[in-house]
């Protein structure tokens, strides 16, 4: 299983970190690609991150799920970009896995149609611009996945391996994680 998490300066620390932690666990093959011009980047809260490659790169391969983190800042660049926006249609269209967490859902799929017919949660001060907005950690809709906040990264990352990889991978590394089986 292929993955992409497309980053860019201001993305939230703890929401980048921890999709590439979980994703990584339950054995896909991540990558992590930058839409700035240097593949380092800076999260929102100061953390360096150094992508696996440039996004123009990232975006010849196809992949079973391209997830994005939020954060104000990062969230609003990530939607400017307009490769990242015909790859987030393709997967829609293609009936492939397409996640978003904290502003990332309005920023990103609300402003591109991405969430039309869906329901959807994000960073509660963003939900205005849902049109079917859920009070929710994580919401799943067909192959559309969202997470509502920094505090729901793990949830949202767990509930991607279960949907994606299976219930006997997500078992695994919620087990691995000594999360309670709530998680």
């Amino acid at each position: 299983m292929k993955a992409l998490i497309p980053v860019a300066d201001g993305v939230e620390d703890i929401e980048t970190v921890t999709l590439i932690d979980v994703l990584r666990r339950a054995q896909m093959d991540v990558t992590v690609a930058s839409i700035e011009h240097e593949l380092t980047i800076t999260c929102a809260h100061g953390s360096k991150l150094t992508a696996d490659m440039a996004f123009k790169d990232a975006a010849k391969s196809e992949y079973q799920l391209i997830a994005l983190p939020g954060g104000a800042k990062g969230s609003a660049a990530l939607s400017k970009n307009k490769l990242l926006i015909e790859k987030l249609k393709a997967q829609r269209t293609n009936r492939r896995w397409y996640g978003a967490l904290c502003a990332s859902p309005a920023l990103v799929f609300a402003a591109h149609g991405l969430l039309e017919g869906k329901r959807a949660t994000c960073y509660p001060s963003f939900k205005d611009q849902l049109d079917r907005y859920m009070d929710a950690p994580v919401v799943d809709d067909g192959h559309c996945i969202t997470g509502q906040s920094p505090g729901a990264a793990m949830a949202f990352a767990l509930k991607l391996v279960e949907l994606v990889c299976g219930e006997k991978i997500h078992q695994k590394v919620v087990q691995e994680l000594v999360l309670p089986s709530t998680a």
